[in-house]
């Protein structure tokens, strides 16, 4: 047995007596933060002051933005256009694995096109591709998987791309997830691999721009937090804004989801916010990302929020932003009572690799190796014992 019940079950004994505690300590901190995201909620400019002053302490800050509207805007749905063509991408990998008895990695990128409002069966696309050899070295070393899942994200923003060109307007692409790459303290900016690959990615991006379509990320139960950080900031006193994005955190563990589901009604959108971070900085002009929070719940007593991630030239364009918003509505509910895109789904769907299939690979590449009489290794004994 790996896990000693016994000991676990005390700790969740103890758990369970601190709830209520806990519960209540939340109700009075998003009661607080709902009071403050009303004093200043029209307030845009000070804010905007206010973040610039911990901007000057804290070059690292990451909060929400304000961007002309009221940080209380309640957008309700627009009408869903009567056609439109969407395209969803999603990525799968199989990772480096020092176990197994050959060396690679693998990257399956799936994408699915929906022609709304015709009665055409989607249409997908399959777009595997393996690393071996010397590919398995980028920058001086060894591949990592946060490498493999940048390669990932990648061609799930190329293949959009390159799916769009041509297509009838209005297009809007989507995948899974933040737009925001994450840039980590191993994987920097000066390594050429990272930058290389990071260019690309904003040139797909831009390439999307170009062709006149749509594009967003979509963040399924979020757990972010940049309003509410946003709003810790409006809390200080200006003597004391060197605090800001550090140990002065008032409402740590509340999350924005927590506020907009009691301001949003099945249907609306939040004011749309800026991103300020120090890796958002690198997304300049019209790719400046931007988010908002959806409720895409049908039942007004379970709200269900949202968080989409979208760049500026979406911001900018009032239609392109109404008819996003009614297709992620309408998407969300084809999947009944627990609301998602159908489009995600399926892209999923398409791109997901199994376990089997990773092996699959594995086993094929063995038996070409040694059909041209290559030696190479086994599997890790370690791994062996495992699998017994």
């Amino acid at each position: 047995m790996a896990i000693d019940f016994q000991q676990v079950r005390q700790q969740i004994i103890e758990m369970g007596k601190d709830a209520p505690l806990r519960a209540q300590h939340m109700r009075e901190i998003r009661e607080k933060a709902l009071q403050a995201l009303s004093d200043w909620a029209d307030k845009l400019d000070e804010l905007q002051h206010k973040v610039d002053a911990a901007l000057q302490a804290n070059p690292n800050l990451r909060c929400a933005l304000p961007r002309g509207e009221n940080l209380l805007t309640r957008a309700a749905s627009p009408e869903v256009p009567a056609a439109a063509t969407l395209l969803a991408a999603d990525g799968s990998q199989i990772n480096p694995n020092r176990h197994a008895s050959v060396d690679f990695c693998l990257v399956n990128v799936g994408a699915i096109q929906i022609q709304h409002g015709e009665p055409d069966a989607p249409t997908t696309d399959v777009q595997s591709k393996l690393y071996y050899d010397d590919q398995m070295y980028v920058g001086g070393g060894y591949i990592n998987e946060r490498m493999v899942a940048l390669l990932r994200d990648l061609r799930e923003r190329t293949l959009l791309a390159e799916l769009a060109e041509d297509l009838p307007s209005p297009v809007m692409t989507l995948t899974d997830g933040p737009l925001e790459l994450w840039v980590g303290s191993e994987v920097s900016l000066e390594t050429g691999e990272y930058e290389k690959r990071f260019k690309e990615y904003l040139a797909a991006l831009r390439r999307l721009h170009r062709i006149g379509a749509s594009t967003a990320g979509y963040i399924d139960k979020p757990r972010g937090d940049l309003l509410v950080r946003l709003l810790e900031i409006a809390l200080l006193p200006q003597d004391e804004i060197e605090k800001a994005g550090r140990k002065h955190r008032p409402f740590l563990q509340l999350a924005d989801a927590d506020l907009f589901a009691t301001i949003l009604r099945p249907g609306e959108r939040s004011a749309v916010l800026g991103i300020q971070s120090r890796n958002a900085e690198l997304y300049t002009s019209e790719l400046a990302l931007h988010f908002f929070y959806l409720n895409v719940s049908r039942n007004p007593r379970k709200p269900y929020t949202v968080r989409v991630e979208i760049p500026a030239w979406v911001v900018v364009n009032a239609a392109m932003l109404d008819q996003l918003h009614a297709i992620l509505l309408h998407q969300s509910h084809i999947l009944g009572g627990r609301p998602y895109p159908y489009i995600l789904h399926r892209s999923h769907e398409v791109a997901v690799v199994s376990r089997d299939e990773a092996q699959q690979v594995e086993n094929m590449i063995a038996l070409e190796l040694q059909k041209h009489g290559i030696e190479f290794g086994e599997g890790s004994y370690k791994q062996a014992a495992k699998d017994i």
